[in-house]
C-alpha cells in the first residue's frame, strides 16, 4: 500500500511517543493526512493484506499501521492516543467502560466469522466434550472473546470457571505453551488455530458458533472523531473496508491461498476454515440490536465477577457514520 508506515510490533498505549516513533501523529513529511490502523493477527485479520490483495488503496491519505495481538492491546492504544482507528471484539471496551477512561467511541460492526473461535486440545488428547475439561489447565487471552466463549461453554456443561485452571496468556505465548504440551486445552481465535492444527495436529472441541454474535467492533479516538478532516478519512476508510470485504467475499479460493501463504500452512487448511465460516465478513452500522448484544456480554462478566461494577455500553456507540457505510459488494 502505498505510503504504509510501519511501527514495532505489540505497539500498546503511549500516545505521546507512539507520535514521536511515528513522526508526528496527523500527517507525513509530504503533508498528506494519516490514519492510525490497528491490525490484530495475521491472515485473514490483516487489513494490510486484505488491502493490498485486492487492490485498494486510500486516495489523499495515508494509513499507519501499528500490530496487537489482542483486542484489549488496541482498546489501551485508543485509550493512550496511539490510535484514530481499531478493531476488537465486543468484549475490550466492556473493560474499558468498567474504568476511568473511555477515549473512543464505537462506530460500526464488522460483522463475520465465529467458527474460528474454538476451544482448541492437542494431538492425543481423550477430550471429547467441554465437559472434559473439568480439572484441566485450559489457556485463554484475558479480556477477548476466548474469555467470554469460555465462560459460556463451560456453563453449558454445568461447569464454572473454578472448575478448570484457567490460565490467560497472549496469543503467542499462548501458542508455545500449546506447543509445549503445557495446556489441555486453549480458547483461542484467528490464524493460530490453522497453524496448530497443520504443525501440531490440534482438534477442535468445540466453536463458538452459537454463542458468540459475531459481531467485531469498529472504534475511532475521541480526537479523531472531533478533527473533521480525520473525521471524513475515516468514512473513506470504512467505504474501503467494505470494498475489501466485498472482494474477499467473491474471490475466495484467491484469498485462501494468499492467507495460507501469509501464515505459512496448506492451503487445505485455511479452505476447510472458508468451508466452515458461519459468515463472511461485512461491516454494518450501529444499531439497537448491535447495541444490546454488547450489553449481554457486559452483564455476564459482571455476574461472574470480572468487572468491578455493572458497565452501560450505551455511551460507548456513535452511529454517525450509519450513513457512510455502503453495501457490501
Amino acid at each position: 500500500m502505498a505510503a504504509e508506515i510501519w511501527s514495532r510490533r505489540g505497539l500498546l498505549a503511549g500516545g505521546a511517543a507512539s507520535c514521536l516513533l511515528l513522526a508526528g501523529c496527523g500527517r507525513d513529511s509530504g503533508g498528506r493526512p494519516r490514519l492510525r490502523v490497528s491490525v490484530t493477527g495475521k491472515g485473514e485479520g490483516d487489513t494490510r493484506l486484505l488491502f493490498k490483495s485486492a487492490g485498494i488503496k486510500p486516495e489523499g491519505f495515508d494509513i499507519v499501521y501499528s500490530d496487537f495481538q489482542s483486542g484489549h492491546l488496541v482498546v489501551e492504544a485508543l485509550n493512550g492516543g496511539s490510535l484514530d482507528y481499531g478493531g476488537m471484539s465486543e468484549i475490550p471496551p466492556i473493560f474499558a467502560a468498567a474504568s476511568t477512561i473511555q477515549s473512543f467511541r464505537q462506530i460500526a460492526v464488522a460483522h463475520g466469522d465465529v467458527n474460528n473461535q474454538v476451544v482448541l486440545v492437542p494431538k492425543g488428547s481423550k477430550a471429547r466434550s467441554i465437559a472434559d475439561l473439568k480439572g484441566k489447565r485450559v489457556g485463554y487471552v484475558r479480556a477477548t472473546t476466548s474469555q467470554y466463549f469460555l465462560i459460556r461453554m463451560l456453563e453449558e456443561v454445568g461447569l464454572g470457571w473454578d472448575d478448570i485452571t484457567p490460565v490467560a496468556m497472549g496469543v503467542s505465548d499462548g501458542a508455545a505453551a500449546f506447543s509445549q504440551g503445557a495446556l489441555d486445552g486453549w480458547a483461542i481465535y484467528g490464524f493460530p488455530i490453522q497453524r496448530a492444527i497443520a504443525t501440531e495436529g490440534a482438534r477442535i472441541l468445540r466453536t463458538a458458533y452459537g454463542i458468540l454474535s459475531g459481531n467485531y467492533l469498529v472504534a475511532a479516538h475521541v480526537d479523531a472523531l472531533a478533527d473533521p478532516e480525520k473525521a471524513k478519512i475515516i468514512a473513506e476508510y470504512l467505504g474501503l473496508v467494505q470494498r475489501a470485504f466485498g472482494w474477499a467475499a467473491k474471490n475466495r479460493d484467491q484469498w485462501a491461498s494468499i492467507i495460507a501463504q501469509d501464515i505459512g500452512v496448506p492451503l487445505a487448511y485455511v479452505a476447510d476454515q472458508f468451508r466452515r465460516q458461519s459468515a463472511s465478513y461485512e461491516l454494518r452500522p450501529v444499531t439497537d440490536q448491535a447495541i444490546a448484544s454488547q450489553q449481554q456480554v457486559a452483564d455476564l462478566f459482571f455476574r461472574q465477577k470480572l468487572l468491578p461494577k455493572a458497565v452501560d455500553v450505551r455511551p460507548l456507540w456513535d452511529a454517525r457514520f450509519n450513513d457512510s457505510i455502503p453495501k457490501r459488494g
